[in-house]
């Protein structure tokens, strides 16, 4: 019984951190360019898990480290600057939902790139998922004309990174802890981390306070969004299942709605419409 409620909480806290993230890039955002905030938020998170799991690294054979720094690139680098960039122009709740075609690609790569099979119900939930993204976006950008919903394009494309992330990490790198591939990624991306947010302007306007309370908001999202997350993340797939675990990427958008709509965000009859048939593509492809 204790388990059942345990990975029940572990769901619940799990959702409502990823799903509290993308209102974090937002206020990030404020004080913020994409860049300083995606920079920002691997030093933050290669800081912390570096002083926890620094040990973890001798783990990562030499022939690994190749996956290990590939990994690195698409499942946090590119990612980190495509959502920051893609929010500067479209809502946090839409970023939310648009990350939720995570599947929907892990699918789609895993068959046409890496050789996995899957179930013609499954295509299906692909195409499904694919016609609720298209309506999202096409009725966003007419409903919110201040807003260049182009740059959707930029979060599904974060979203297709998370997708090769999973695909990599599975045929290359099944046989390491999960530890020692996220403290291994965030070792790799450190030091280019640094090159950019140095070559931004970020040193000359730190001491602003509109910087200062930017940068606390990306605290939290590293800490609590990328480490935390990920250690509750495996935990729950330890006490549950990884079909269980994949659950979580149902209840992402409610909470990242529920963010943006206290923010003054909005969405239409249609984009809601929109949202569902996404969510519902994505079960159906989970289903085996």
């Amino acid at each position: 019984m204790k388990a059942v409620q345990s990975k029940w909480l572990f769901l619940v806290f799990l959702s409502l951190i990823w799903g509290s993230s993308f209102i974090l890039i937002k206020r990030g955002l404020v004080g913020l360019s994409p860049f300083q905030l995606g920079s920002l938020r691997m030093i933050f998170a290669a800081t912390f898990l570096l002083i926890i799991g620094f040990k973890s690294l001798k783990k990562i054979k030499q022939h690994q480290w190749k996956y290990i720094a590939l990994t690195a690139m698409m499942g946090t680098f590119f990612p980190s600057y495509l959502f920051a960039i893609a929010q500067t122009e479209i809502d946090s709740s839409i970023s939310a939902i648009l990350n939720s075609l995570t599947p929907l690609g892990t699918l789609v790569l895993g068959a046409l790139v890496f050789g996995l099979h899957f179930q013609r119900s499954q295509i299906f939930g692909v195409v499904i998922g694919l016609v609720g993204s298209a309506l999202l976006i096409l009725n966003g950008a007419v409903n919110h004309p201040g807003q260049n919903y182009w740059f959707a394009t930029l979060a599904i494309i974060g979203a297709l990174c998370y997708a090769v992330n999973v695909n990599l990490i599975k045929k290359y790198l099944s046989d390491l802890t999960p530890l020692s591939i996220t403290v291994g990624n965030f070792a790799v991306l450190l030091i280019p981390a640094f090159v950019i947010l140095g070559c931004s302007n970020f040193f000359e306007v730190a001491h602003l306070p509109n910087v200062k309370n930017s940068m606390l908001f990306v605290g939290i999202l590293a800490i609590a969004g990328t480490c935390v997350a990920n250690v509750v993340y495996f935990k729950l797939i330890q006490i549950s299942s990884p079909i269980f675990a994949s659950s979580v990427t149902y209840m992402l958008p409610l909470v990242a709605c529920f963010w943006g709509i206290l923010d003054g965000e909005s969405l239409t009859l249609v984009q809601g419409l929109g949202a569902f048939i996404v969510l519902v593509g994505v079960y159906l492809s989970a289903r085996k």
